[in-house]
This record gives structure tokens, sequence and C-alpha cells, in this order.
């Protein structure tokens, strides 16, 4: 069983600049976000956490660990997508740089699946009989829940919101999908 959280707010996300593997922290918002999903997690009974070791995924790993004492454990294979050179810009800048959304210098989503689904897969061989809390960003959280949900679900034009939550199982030798993007512990930020 995984937990994934997607990791809180950043001054480029509040400004609508894509982050990729700039690596940027949490601004206010993030940090209250990330003290929400640590408030609400608060009793739970997961065993471990595994982060991403960029700073803004582990400082919100780092804030949930607060009540929950668990190992945390970086894991390379969960750090963001590379945007190549449209990190940095804004939606109006991106679509008036590169109007085909084909940035230079960006890790293909084949890429991405391939490498967040292989480490998915380590954790699973690792920790398969643990519960396991995993603090990811935006675009690694979507290419597991696309790839495992198998079109059952719109992911692909859903944005998921900062510091939301999504489950997912390992069941009879698949990955299944028990619902993603929640935001109810947010409702007072």
């Amino acid at each position: 069983m995984i937990c994934l959280v997607r990791h809180g707010e950043t001054d480029w996300n509040k400004l609508g600049k894509v982050q990729g593997s700039t690596d940027i922290p949490l601004n206010e918002t993030g940090i209250k976000q990330a003290q929400a999903t640590r408030d609400y997690l608060a009793g739970s009974d997961f065993d471990l956490i595994i982060a991403s070791p960029m700073q803004r995924a582990r400082k919100t790993a780092d804030i949930i660990n607060e009540s929950l004492q668990l190992p945390l454990i970086e894991m390379k294979g969960f750090v963001e997508r590379g945007f190549g050179e449209a990190e940095g810009l804004t939606r109006e800048e991106r679509e008036a740089k590169y109007p085909s959304w084909d940035f230079p210098g960006m890790e293909t989503w084949d890429a991405l699946v391939e490498r967040v689904m292989q480490a998915l897969q380590q954790v699973n061989a690792k920790y398969g009989e643990k519960k396991v809390l995993l603090v990811a960003h935006g675009a690694v959280i979507s290419a597991i829940l696309a790839t495992i949900s198998d079109g059952e679900y719109d992911i692909e034009n859903t944005r998921l919101v900062n510091a939301c939550l999504s489950n997912i199982q390992f069941v009879e030798d698949k990955w299944k999908m028990h619902d993603y993007n929640l935001a109810d512990h947010l409702a007072n930020i």
C-alpha cells in the first residue's frame, strides 16, 4: 500500500512556472500544506516514508514526519521530470516560445514513465509488505497514476493539487488505484 503525496506549494507553483529539475523550496503556503498533511496523517499506521531528494519534496516529507517519526529514505528515481528549456517559464511564456509544447532538453513521457515505474517496482520489491508514504512531484505522480489506471481515469487532464494524496496498492500481481487527488485536508489553507 502506497500513499502518494505531492509536495507543498512553491513560489514557482504560485506563478505558474514549470519547475522540473530546478530545485525550488516550499513557500509559506507550501509549509502550511505540509503541516496540514502532517496533522491529517498523524496517528496513521505507515511504516516508512520515501521522498524525492529535491528540497520541495524532502521538506514536505520532513514536516509530515514530525508526527509520524518514521524511517525516511530518499530515492532519486522519484525526482521531478526535467522540462529542459521550459523550466522557469510561465504558461504564457511556454505557449509563446514553444507552441508545440516540445521543450528542448525535456525528459520524454516514455522515459519518465520507465524511470518512475522502475523505482516503484524497487519500492514494491523491498517494502512490499509495508505501508509506504511516498512524497514526490506532480509529473511523477501523474505518470504513476496514468500508467496503473490504464485509461480508467482521466489522469492526463487532471491537475494534481499541491499536497494532495493518492492511494495505490499492489494486489494480485498488479497495481490498483484506490483514489487520487484527495485534498479535503487542505480546505482551511
